[in-house]
């Protein structure tokens, strides 16, 4: 098992994308903490890391206030006396087109998805920071790297997190700590289910695999990047999207 005797916290840990990242790292031997808004998923995902004969710690936090992450964190070492893993996984879409999209719907994507990972990786370092070792893995989007028709406020915040994650990685690297992002393309989630069939099938053509991906595409890198095979690897972005997306 590569993450035998870790502790991870996983944002937005409850279902979807989160969720699979969470039972693999469990798979793999890490207890885990999950953070999220809605608690009656994340008691269940709970439940399944349990079974699988990991401890589970799942708390209510809203990443988006800094004071709630501290007290949240300091609840992790209560119970575990360390974090090995952080996963900024938690993220909301509010789409609109640029000339119709409020402060109001901006605003609340850029503080959960971007102002949220600020305050969870500056939280966990501390941590991470006095045990002179830890993994970080950011959670981004192909949509931060090509952008996308009515999507400004999470192309912007996911194009954040890739330049947050590389700054990061250079301010840690000296604790040994490593910092990447993965950047997920289309994938099955509840998320893409609500977009149009039309955009989608559109969007499958364009996949040169030819299909989207699942959670557990997404789950299997970070399993990676958060195991000692990745000890050599920090401040990049590997994505995770069929072949859509390539430099």
């Amino acid at each position: 098992m590569r993450l035998k005797d870790k502790v991870a916290l996983v944002t937005g840990g409850a279902r979807g994308i989160g969720r699979q990242i969470a039972l693999a790292f469990a798979r793999e031997g890490s207890d885990m903490v999950i953070w999220d808004v809605n608690m009656k998923e994340a008691g269940e995902t709970g439940q399944e890391i349990e079974a699988l004969g990991r401890k589970c710690l799942a708390l209510e936090v809203d990443i988006t206030d800094h004071v709630k992450v501290a007290e949240a964190v300091n609840k992790i070492l209560d119970k575990f006396k360390k974090v090995d893993i952080l996963v900024n996984n938690a993220g909301i879409t509010k789409d609109n087109l640029l000339l119709r999209m409020s402060e109001a719907e901006w605003d609340a994507v850029l503080n959960v998805n971007l102002k949220g990972a600020f305050n969870c990786a500056k939280a966990v370092s501390r941590v991470m920071i006095k045990q002179r070792c830890g993994k970080i893995i950011n959670i981004a989007s192909i949509i931060g790297i090509i952008g996308n028709p009515g999507q400004a406020n999470y192309s912007a915040s996911k194009a954040g997190i890739i330049a947050f994650t590389k700054t990061a990685a250079k301010e840690l690297a000296s604790r040994n700590i490593n910092v990447n992002a993965v950047a997920p393309g289309f994938i099955q989630t509840e998320m893409t289910a609500k977009l149009p069939e039309e955009y989608k099938q559109k969007m499958q053509g364009a996949i040169p695999l030819g299909r989207f991906g699942n959670p557990q595409d997404v789950a299997g890198v970070c399993v990676f990047l958060a195991s000692e095979e990745a000890n050599y690897i920090t401040g990049q972005t590997i994505v995770v999207d069929g072949g859509m997306v390539m430099a």
